[in-house]
């Protein structure tokens, strides 16, 4: 037998059915999430090709993540999803934290025997994505991916907090544990072993760099017709453009998708 619920705007069908005396059943439920929308912007507020802040897709990035750190809603600007890919195509993401830009490109730093950090060893390539909800925007990158040298990833180590760095030392990221009580001993056991002496940064933790090939700002609209504006870098200056592609600086082109 099939029961329908409907809360808060949604509807909920689970499946119910006789089941064997003293037997316990999860509770199995489809959720249908059509009805739960929100309104971004309207028409007048579009993000248009005269909005932008700058042609070097790098400047306008820092305009919009100077407008998102402003933005008391937004817990943490720097959150950005990072997707990673094994040599074969299979594809994983998960959430990091932006700890620097420039035109060089775009820095994190993590465990490089972590899932992410051996994908990104055998496919050298990522995307990542910003989002920020309280002002309906995205921003999208793709690109190649290097390791920082060790001097940079040693400096921001000994930047960190103390028990970070303590933490990295503790986790073999990705590895299994038999349970979070081995994290707390091993934890306890370095913070007395380093109570008076420098926390070593481990062989294994350090920092990558991406270096964008696309960079696209996407602005929400309430009618769905959301602007999507695309940078692209382009390795020979001299290649042909099509018409509705325009020249952004350096050897960017900037062009506007469909939503």
């Amino acid at each position: 037998m099939m029961r329908y619920a409907a809360r808060s705007g949604l509807r909920v069908w689970a499946w119910l059915g006789s089941r064997p005396p003293g037997q316990v059943l999860a509770p199995a439920a489809a959720m249908d999430l059509g009805p739960l929308r929100k309104s971004y912007r309207g028409d007048k507020e579009a993000f248009e090709e005269k909005h932008l802040a700058s042609f070097d897709p790098i400047k306008q990035f820092a305009v919009w993540f100077e407008e998102a750190m402003q933005c008391p809603s937004i817990g943490e600007a720097n959150a950005m999803c990072l997707a990673t890919c094994t040599r074969d195509g299979r594809p994983s993401a998960r959430m990091v934290l932006l700890k620097g830009f420039s035109h060089n490109g775009f820095r994190f730093f993590t465990n490089h025997e972590s899932r992410k950090g051996k994908e990104l060893d055998s496919n050298p390539f990522a995307s990542v994505v910003f989002y920020w909800e309280p002002l309906n925007r995205q921003v999208r990158l793709e690109g190649s991916v290097e390791r920082l040298p060790e001097e940079e990833s040693e400096h921001y180590f000994h930047s960190r907090p103390r028990s970070s760095q303590i933490g990295a030392v503790v986790s073999r990221q990705s590895t299994v544990i038999p349970d979070r009580e081995y994290l707390r001993k091993k934890n306890t056991e370095l913070e007395e072993l380093y109570r008076e002496g420098t926390v070593p940064k481990p062989a294994y933790w350090g920092g990558y760099i991406l270096k964008p090939d696309v960079v696209e700002f996407w602005q929400g609209q309430t009618n769905r017709l959301h602007d999507r504006i695309v940078f692209r870098r382009l390795r020979d200056a001299a290649a042909p453009t099509g018409l509705m592609t325009h020249k952004g600086e350096g050897n960017w082109v900037y062009e506007r998708l469909a939503p």
